[in-house]
């Protein structure tokens, strides 16, 4: 069998005869890209395939015909014509000297491989547009210009404003000269996980098609079932497929379920063994502080609807966590609202077991700072949600809260805050993969949390100070959306105290 390309995101190494290694052909989508345009973006989560795409991108134009045999692509493109490749990729940056250093050594290695040479001391922009027209006179073609991951030196330093600004006026001063050197340009692709406004980093570069929620190309990246079941189908001998694509599939783009090819490799090359390999590469720090910032109730994004503002992006100055979440893979589509007015709306949702585990148990993990207790809390709650044990709930969740940091508490309000005691037990349970729905929609109102677990309904309500929990529940015939679902239905009235910061009444009924 050829081998697994983990870690690889160099096409020629990947296709090498004599290295055998799996690909998965996304060379249809290539071509139909440059036959059809000319100025492309594209955002997607990190570790999804961007970086590969591109080295393909540069591949074709650069008339490397030995590697494309029996790729949708060969017969397509006149492999006689080669093109002179600018390509740009980001690494780690720190500070805007780290920055400056990535720049001139990828200005730099652009003019070692096409054999140009800049003005001496030049400006960084003003060296990229003489790359630009230098490589158009020296080749008598057309330039391409291939930047990954555009975004990465703001992203990098997103928690620091002022730094992540002056990041940002750097690159967009660079980007501006595509739009001056249009005469000499063939095929431009920018890649990124965020997607800045156009006014925010690309300054005049309007003509950029943003093919991130374009369903023609919903699976540029990532693999789908069919590339599962008929490329990965020999190495996932005795495995349950409906149990993989619960782990690993769900992000949407408009078009198919796609898995994360990260996931995907590892867990053959791991002899099967389920865990968050994705997650564990990059834990989303700025995000646990944005949540921290905003008191935001987590809840919301087990059932969460945004407008159109998902394909505006956002800026530096207005970080919006639900675009984030969603940019950055934590979140995606699940459907597409057309509303009666005009416009559209998203219906987003956590994509799949990895996330919403993993996800869930980084926000447990900036509340108690204490692993053991941690997944006894989860495992004692587990079990007692499965067996309808309250009585051991309640015990469970006194003593989680408990155990909570007091400056967790401490120079804010939140202790009278009834959301945050909400969110506390939504992510608890959210790390165990249970199916929750927050703020969940009555025709008599709002349920906070709906649990589902086996064969039972949990509706649960929570009060913080003494108003009756569980008499609005029934009050408002809560449980009236479920009776026809052939389940164990439980109520739930939970309320909390802004002085003790815990649990003061616990009370259920069965249906």
């Amino acid at each position: 069998m050829k081998k697994l390309p983990i870690g690889i995101q160099t096409f020629a190494d990947i296709r090498d005869k004599k290295e055998n290694y799996i690909y998965i052909d996304k060379t249809d989508i290539a071509f139909d890209l440059i036959d059809r345009g000319k100025y492309y973006f594209l955002s997607r989560p990190r570790r999804f395939g961007k970086s590969l795409f591109m080295d393909t991108l540069q591949n074709i134009f650069e008339g490397n015909k030995e590697y494309f045999e029996d790729l949708a692509i060969y017969d397509k493109w006149d492999w006689s014509v080669k093109y002179p490749v600018i390509k740009i990729a980001f690494g780690n940056v720190g500070s805007v000297a780290e920055l400056m250093g990535s720049l001139t050594k990828a200005l730099d290695d652009n003019q070692k491989r096409l054999d140009i040479v800049c003005e001496k001391n030049y400006d960084y922009a003003i060296c990229f547009s003489d790359l630009i027209s230098k490589s158009y006179e020296r080749y008598n073609q057309k330039v391409v210009i291939l930047i990954d991951e555009y975004d990465k030196p703001i992203l990098d330093n997103i928690i620091n404003p002022q730094l992540a600004l002056q990041c940002r006026d750097i690159l967009r001063r660079l980007y501006g000269e595509i739009k001056n050197a249009d005469q000499y340009i063939k095929f431009v692709m920018l890649t990124g996980v965020s997607k800045f406004s156009k006014a925010s980093i690309f300054s005049g570069l309007n003509m950029l098609d943003d093919i991130s929620l374009n369903k023609r190309y919903g699976n540029i990246c990532g693999y789908t079932q069919e590339d599962i079941e008929k490329t990965f189908i020999p190495y996932l001998q005795d495995v349950d497929l409906e149990k993989l694509k619960n782990w690993y599939n769900g992000y949407n783009f408009l078009k198919d379920d796609v898995y994360n090819p990260f996931d995907i490799l590892l867990f053959i090359s791991n002899d099967f063994l389920y865990k968050n390999y994705w997650f564990e590469t990059g834990t989303p720090k700025f995000l646990i502080d944005l949540i921290k910032q905003e008191n935001y109730f987590l809840p919301n994004l087990s059932n969460l609807i945004v407008s159109e503002k998902l394909l505006n992006s956002f800026d530096i100055e207005n970080l919006d966590l639900e675009v984030i979440l969603y940019q950055t893979g934590y979140l995606t589509i699940d459907k597409v609202i057309e509303k009666r007015r005009g416009g559209i709306e998203y219906k987003l949702r956590l994509p799949n077991i990895e996330v919403k585990q993993s996800l869930n148990d980084v926000l447990v993990d900036y509340l108690i700072n204490r692993p053991a207790q941690k997944i006894k809390y989860q495992n004692d709650m587990y079990d007692a949600l499965c067996d309808a044990q309250l009585d051991d709930l309640k015990k469970s969740l006194i003593s989680m809260f408990a155990s909570i940091p007091y400056n967790n508490y401490s120079s804010n309000n939140i202790k009278n805050y009834e959301g945050f005691y909400a969110s506390v037990i939504y992510i608890y349970l959210q790390s165990l993969g249970i199916e929750i729905i927050g703020e969940d929609v009555t025709n008599k109102g709002r349920i906070d949390l709906t649990v589902f677990v086996e064969d039972i309904i949990y509706i649960i309500e929570f009060k913080v100070g003494k108003e009756d929990a569980l008499q609005q529940i029934k009050d408002k015939a809560y449980a009236q959306k479920y009776l026809d679902h052939q389940k164990e239905i439980y109520l739930v009235g939970i309320n909390f105290d802004e002085d003790e910061k815990n649990i003061i009444k616990f009370e259920w009924e069965k249906m």
